[in-house]
């Protein structure tokens, strides 16, 4: 008679999970002390102020009589007269069509001639591309005050002196060379195999570009048109130097009027100011609702 015996293996305990109880008062990783935190909130607000302060300044110096012009009396005798005075007693609405129509070509022209640039560099291959490339970034290295002179010379002998045309061409030459290498980069990111799909559906190099690739490049181009836009809406070594007479200056070349050597006309140009910033601002809340990357993540399924 054969008898059988099971063994029976005891049940094997787990490790026990560590525990942030086994030390009292134990700090938790990721979480910030009080003081630490106090200290943020506090570096933040101060930043804030002395963001906010100085265009908060220029908005209550504009809404005070010209006596009390440089004192600190912002809510004395306030008014609106230095803004009617601007728009009724100066050419302020033809320095400001001016500047808008020099800043929108400028923005439309240059977002074109970037987005081309940068997608040909980035998906073909030609002679002089290397060379091309060192040409956008070397053109970055030279400060404003060296090129005004030959700049100019060059638009003199255009006849482009005192005309639109010639700051636009002027504010192209600023604002393609970082925009097309931004473009440039910004197309890297975007997969080649949309492309091909372009290909193989019978588009063009430019009815690929133009219909699969720029749509998924609005990011890219938003930055490039706020870049553009803001080159031509508020520089002015240029604009003072190229434009002469009331009716062809720009704003930046038309705010210089305020102030001569008997003194500044502070009143109307802080209304100036904030009238100015104005387009700005919106243009930039234009752009920053395209301005989130990784749009074309999910566009090649694996």
């Amino acid at each position: 008679m054969v008898t059988t015996t099971t063994t029976t293996t005891p049940p094997t305990r787990r490790a026990a999970a560590p525990s942030h109880r086994a030390v009292p008062n134990a700090p938790i990783r990721g979480r910030r002390s009080p003081l630490a935190s106090v200290a943020l909130h506090v570096t933040l607000i101060v930043a804030s102020v002395i963001a906010v302060f100085p265009v908060l300044w220029v908005l209550l110096t504009s809404l005070k009589p010209a006596k009390y012009a440089i004192t600190t009396d912002f809510f004395k005798e306030t008014t609106l007269e230095n803004y009617t005075n601007l728009l009724n007693d100066t050419p302020f609405l033809t320095w400001f069509a001016n500047s808008l129509l020099v800043a929108g070509l400028t923005t439309v022209i240059g977002v074109f001639i970037s987005a081309t640039t940068g997608y040909a560099v980035s998906r073909f291959r030609f002679p002089g591309k290397r060379g091309l490339m060192w040409t956008l970034l070397i053109t970055q290295m030279f400060p404003v005050a060296v090129l005004i002179v030959p700049i100019y010379n060059i638009m003199a002998s255009m006849g482009l002196l005192n005309q639109p045309v010639g700051l636009v061409v002027t504010y192209l030459t600023i604002a393609v060379p970082f925009c097309a290498w931004m473009m440039k980069g910004f197309f890297d990111t975007i997969p080649r195999e949309i492309d091909e799909s372009g290909y193989v559906d019978g588009l063009t190099p430019f009815g690929t570009f133009w219909r699969l690739i720029l749509p998924l490049a609005k990011p890219g181009i938003a930055v490039t048109a706020f870049y553009s836009f803001i080159t031509a809406w508020g520089e002015v070594a240029y604009a003072s130097a190229f434009m002469v007479g009331d009716e062809n200056l720009t704003l930046a070349g038309g705010l210089q009027k305020f102030v001569n050597q008997y003194g500044a006309q502070w009143g109307p140009m802080a209304a100036a100011s904030v009238l100015i910033a104005v387009p700005a601002a919106l243009v930039f809340l234009f752009a920053q609702k395209h301005l989130v990357t990784g749009m074309s993540a999910g566009a090649v399924k694996g």
